[in-house]
């Protein structure tokens, strides 16, 4: 048996060891914390805001401020990890009550700095062109459900880009917007003593679940660490 075959069997019984010693609690100045990261995802428009009514009628999703931005990456991871961990808890055939007692001590915080699209364009082709006005910068690009890039931020008054065609007028989206970084802070006496394998086991099955929902598109590739 392969070490990613047996990770899940490992994390169910886990789940029941808790459940047989009453899903104790560790004091505060005994909670286990583990950083994680997800990189390589296609950035949502959900994960982006503007403050232009207009722009979200055309982009539908974008978030109205960077508040509400980044609520919804913390909603989106939490509640992904949790629907992993209840699969489990199911699957070891346990209560609904200690599942929710279980999640109950788990906290999960998100460190992400959503983009804020100024100006943009919904693509209608691959030859869509962009006039970007320097006030309005920077002026997202949105294909489908995903911004694929933006027009220079340092531009004349006026700057053209293309979608396609003109790659040198557009900027990838960077890095750091398409890395999610967090923390997993657990006070389950028997979750704070998981091994690093089982969480990134535990975080590597919420973002497939991403990738299979509607969220597909953007994050079929990413990859995950846990340390």
């Amino acid at each position: 048996m392969t070490t990613s075959s047996a990770i899940g069997p490992l994390i169910i019984t886990a789940i029941i060891i808790a459940t047989v010693l009453g899903c104790g609690v560790m004091p505060p100045s005994q909670e286990r914390t583990r950083s994680f990261t997800v990189s390589g995802f296609n950035l949502p428009v959900s994960m982006v805001y503007t403050r232009e009514v207009t722009i979200r009628a055309e982009a539908p999703g974008m978030a109205p401020t960077k508040e509400a931005a980044k609520a919804f990456i913390e909603r989106l991871v939490m509640q992904t990890v949790f629907d992993v961990l209840e699969e489990q808890g199911r699957s070891a055939l346990l209560p609904d009550a200690v599942i929710s007692n279980i999640l109950s001590q788990l906290r999960i915080q998100i460190n992400y700095d959503p983009l804020e699209c100024k100006g943009a364009t919904v693509s209608k082709g691959p030859q869509t062109q962009i006039m970007g006005n320097k006030d309005k910068l920077p002026h997202c690009i949105v294909v489908g459900s995903t911004v694929t890039s933006t027009c220079p931020l340092e531009p004349p008054d006026t700057v053209m880009c293309m979608t396609i065609g003109m790659p040198m007028k557009v900027e990838s989206i960077s890095a750091n917007l398409t890395t999610i970084s967090g923390t997993l802070t657990t006070t389950n006496i028997i979750m704070a003593n998981w091994s690093r394998q089982m969480w990134q086991s535990t975080v590597s099955r919420a973002v497939r679940m991403l990738a299979s929902g509607p969220f597909r598109s953007n994050f079929f590739a990413a990859s995950v660490t846990v340390s």
